[in-house]
């Protein structure tokens, strides 16, 4: 069953996932005939580049089945389960056998590592040797102790840089760490004195508030007395008002209570 009858996006994924597939195919067949390991590391890091984009339409193209799983009958969700798990299978054994060249490919450089230069150098050196005398060889072999003196040497100025450097940063990241802790420190003290300030600021505005409201009072009785005044000044004969010791009116005569016969 042709793809594009069921879904136009399930028939370009596949497209995509075959042109993927047969560049894979292409690219293991070149593999094998690189020689170099470089070349073969670099090739390898593109084939691996490839599947992971295979794998992301692999899974694409399972979202696309799921989301049209209602909208298909039995026959044809079963065929794109097929679909899939063939596309799965074949990713699997490019995976595969992309591990098995990635061990290889571990293994050449290992070899080359310990066997030193290549054939052909090699051979030069042995022609070139044998021309040579027992002094001339003698002086070579110094030669190139020296130079591995001077590498080890170097490998361990090198070092001692890197130890150096790493003393430093740790005494900066030291010096870092005191001076935040100080900071710290510094701030909760801030924030000390700001709470201290907030509660007296809280206490003094609450004597100010009582001080008002005596002054407040104070200023209603002296209202109130004056009031009395005005009023006892303006009627002196109202008796609702009793006489404000001091300030009541003098007495007009006297009558007295026992009279001489």
């Amino acid at each position: 069953m042709d793809l594009a009858a069921v879904s136009e996006e399930l028939a370009e994924i596949e497209g995509q996932i075959a042109d993927i597939f047969r560049a894979l195919s292409n690219g293991f067949q070149k593999l094998e005939k690189i020689k170099d390991v470089n070349r073969q590391s670099r090739q390898l890091e593109e084939l691996t580049d490839k599947m992971r984009e295979c794998k992301r339409l692999i899974k694409e193209f399972d979202r696309e089945v799921k989301e049209i799983e209602r909208r298909t009958d039995a026959s044809t969700h079963k065929m794109l389960n097929e679909k899939k798990q063939s596309m799965i299978k074949e990713l699997n054994s490019y995976v595969a056998l992309k591990k098995q060249h990635q061990s290889n490919l571990e293994n050449n450089k290992r070899v080359d590592l310990f066997d030193g230069p290549s054939e052909g150098f090699g051979e030069e050196n042995v022609l070139l040797a044998s021309s040579m005398t027992n002094q001339q060889l003698m002086d070579r072999g110094h030669q190139m102790m020296d130079e591995t003196d001077q590498t080890i040497d170097r490998a361990k100025k090198v070092v001692q840089d890197t130890v150096d450097v790493g003393t430093e940063t740790a005494a900066a990241l030291k010096a870092q760490t005191e001076q935040m802790s100080r900071i710290v420190n510094e701030l909760d003290s801030i924030h000390f004195s700001i709470q201290k300030a907030s509660k007296l600021v809280k206490e003094i505005g609450r004597q100010v508030a009582t001080d008002k409201c005596i002054m407040a009072l104070l200023f209603l009785i002296v209202i109130g007395v004056i009031a009395i005044i005005i009023v006892k000044l303006v009627n002196p004969k109202n008796k609702d008002i009793r006489d404000i010791p001091g300030l009541a009116p003098p007495a007009m005569n006297r009558r007295l209570l026992w009279t001489p016969n």
